[in-house]
């Protein structure tokens, strides 16, 4: 690892802990969420460039600390709106290390409330849903919005002008920086777990099939795990922070050294993160010990049925149909429903020929999805019938735009039938 990666990481750490935190802060002291995340932002640009420049300091959470506070100074003072509180708060200079404790274990119930009520304010329904991921990753997470642009394959003028009107529009509605009540938390809390996820998947694979300035995945498990361990009575959310755990827990086997895509028959089990899996596990026993089932729990625990196996083979794939035959109950959706068809084909050779009925079935509303085909070319290859698989693996490629999917896809075109049965 080079010293600028090494660098680059630490800030990524950093603002992972601590940014969401200054803008909640910030925008509690200078009563302007505008002003506060402007002024963070510009102290993580800041930061990129100093630190790679000058090497990291000793206390990278005071400097970032400080710096966005004389960057939400300097703007009171540049937009002419509050002098006089600039002039009151205006700190007086001491060094850095003796002006801020930085936390070396987790952070206090306070600090992480703060967190948690900016991310409830970034996903409130009145905005846009595109803008909820987009604020939530530069709000709350840090990334800035050249990295959140280069993530999600999208113009950087125009994903800022995205966050333009999302910040805009918590301060004119005036949304609250604040945990929701309990009367509305659950319907609430839905959107909140929503955008985790989706974060999640985009960083999981992205879309590009490249690597991302920042590693989403994993800021996704950790973001879901604040959201879990600050509201310990919500089942469904640590249902989500046991699922994204079981599924980053097998990251470091995705890939082959070349960067293919390796599905999970093939991955080596001893690359998966054990330590993790096992906290997977309790998370999933904490969820289940409050006894409100929900679909984020399900998803979990078919994720823990692939994690605690110790090979594809001896998978226990009854038990994996069964608990998505309860999801389909939450989430009667098509995708759960091919889900639950690759299950049944690996009950035994007999399920194949059912499982790809039950595939079929679903054409007219999974036909622009890319795993809908390759789903089907794997079943078709299990029957036998080269020719219709090499068709449905034709059009898989066709509609994917990831990088270590096509291959994957191309591999499988080029091998047939050399390979069938081998």
């Amino acid at each position: 690892m080079t010293p600028s990666q090494q660098v680059d990481g630490l800030l990524a750490r950093t603002l992972r802990e601590e940014s969401g935190l200054l803008v909640a802060r910030l925008a509690r002291q200078f009563h302007d969420f505008d002003l506060a995340e402007e002024a963070v932002q510009t102290a993580v640009t800041e930061a990129l460039e100093a630190w790679r420049r000058d090497g990291p300091p000793n206390n990278p959470a005071a400097w970032l600390s400080t710096a966005a506070r004389h960057n939400a100074l300097d703007l009171v003072r540049r937009r002419s709106r509050q002098t006089a509180l600039a002039m009151r708060l205006a700190p007086t200079p001491e060094p850095v290390e003796a002006t801020y404790d930085a936390p070396d274990g987790p952070t206090d119930r306070g600090s992480t409330d703060d967190r948690l009520a900016l991310l409830f304010a970034c996903c409130h329904p009145a905005l846009a849903p595109e803008a909820r991921l987009a604020l939530t990753l530069r709000a709350v997470v840090g990334m800035t919005t050249p990295q959140i642009a280069r993530a999600f394959l999208v113009n950087e003028r125009t994903l800022a002008q995205r966050i333009v009107r999302a910040k805009r529009k918590i301060v004119t509605t005036g949304i609250a920086l604040s945990v929701p009540a309990d009367e509305v938390l659950a319907e609430r809390l839905a959107d909140v777990l929503a955008v985790v996820a989706l974060m999640y998947n985009e960083g999981f694979v992205s879309s590009d099939g490249g690597t991302q300035d920042r590693d989403l995945a994993g800021d996704a498990v950790w973001l879901a795990g604040v959201v879990a361990t600050s509201l310990p009575r919500e089942a469904e959310a640590w249902g989500l922070a046991a699922l994204l755990t079981f599924q980053h827990a097998r990251a470091a086997a995705r890939f082959s050294d070349a960067g293919d895509l390796v599905l999970l028959p093939d991955q080596d089990r001893s690359r998966w993160d054990q330590a993790a899996i096992a906290t997977g596990e309790q998370m999933l026993e904490r969820a289940a010990a409050l006894h409100s089932p929900g679909p984020f729990q399900l998803r979990a625990a078919i994720a823990a049925c692939h994690a605690t196996s110790p090979s594809w083979a001896e998978t226990d794939w009854l038990q994996i149909v069964t608990l998505f035959e309860v999801l389909t109950r939450y989430d009667p959706s098509p995708v759960v429903r091919l889900n639950r068809a690759v299950a049944m084909s690996q009950i035994g050779h007999h399920e194949v020929e059912p499982s790809l009925d039950a595939v079929d079935q679903l054409a007219d509303r999974l036909d622009g999805y890319h795993l809908f085909h390759a789903t089907r070319a794997e079943l078709l290859t299990r029957l036998g019938r080269d020719d219709e698989a090499a068709a449905a693996n034709a059009r898989a490629l066709a509609l994917t735009t990831n990088e270590a999917e096509r291959r994957l896809l191309t591999t499988r075109l080029h091998r047939r039938p050399l390979e069938d049965g081998s």
